[in-house]
């Protein structure tokens, strides 16, 4: 890697050069990455848009280390993700990636305040100090009176509330949310856009969405579009931009 790759990535949170990733489908072979180059920097409020089938769910698996490219080079705050360890990787998704499904993926038997304490605990935060963050973090989202209610006493757009919450708890260097707001009513969607804006504005948490919702694209102050694989153009807006 030349000094100028290697000094670029240093100072990006996420960068992906020529990155490819094939999956065989009978004797079709499926570019659902096709050379993607992508930078994002820290405290972006980004979206990946496109069609179905475009790439943006699997451009975010392979940032979180969920999937492994079959070319090109994938750095997480300069640290390229083929030159680390299993061990390494799954250190790397614990501690400075944050992860929001569609699907909300709590752990049922879990109250809301175990779901976002877990991470925390994996790390071996004390518990003092977890309680204070995690505390924090589910009154940040809205939540707070609500710690002790398990995923199946909560509404969907609680559950992706405490989703948030468990993301942000450990304070990652970047949040990936995939399609956050695909299964939560208009209301729920724009409250829940509303608390992960002021997470980004006030806090400086970075997010990369992947989205074909236009209340996401009309948030995003940066939209990466992508088609076939591959990128297909982007859009800027300033921070004082409306949609």
């Amino acid at each position: 890697m030349s000094s100028s790759s290697q000094s670029s990535a240093e100072r990006s949170i996420v960068e992906l050069i020529g990155v490819t990733k094939r999956y065989e489908q009978g004797e079709v072979v499926i570019h659902a990455n096709d050379g993607v180059d992508l930078k994002i920097d820290k405290g972006e409020f980004t979206a990946l848009v496109g069609p179905s089938g475009s790439g943006k769910t699997t451009t975010l698996n392979l940032i979180g280390a969920l999937d492994v490219a079959d070319e090109g080079s994938i750095f997480v705050e300069g640290r390229e993700l083929s030159r680390l360890s299993a061990t390494e990787l799954s250190t790397l998704r614990r501690d400075r990636i944050g992860f929001v499904f569609q699907a909300y993926n709590l752990i049922p038997v879990l109250t809301a305040y175990e779901n976002a304490e877990f991470v925390l605990a994996l790390q071996g935060v004390p518990l003092e100090v977890r309680k204070k963050r995690v505390l924090e973090v589910l009154a940040a989202v809205g939540l707070e009176g609500r710690e002790n209610r398990r995923p199946d006493e909560l509404s969907g757009g609680q559950q992706q509330r405490v989703a948030i919450a468990r993301a942000i708890a450990p304070k990652p260097a970047i949040v990936l949310a995939d399609e956050p707001t695909a299964n939560v009513d208009s209301h729920t969607a724009e409250t829940l856009l509303d608390i992960m804006e002021n997470l980004n504005r006030e806090f400086g948490v970075t997010f990369l969405f992947s989205t074909h919702d236009e209340r996401v694209m009309a948030r995003a102050r940066r939209i990466v579009r992508m088609m076939d694989g591959r990128i297909a153009g982007e859009d800027l807006r300033s921070s004082g931009d409306t949609a």
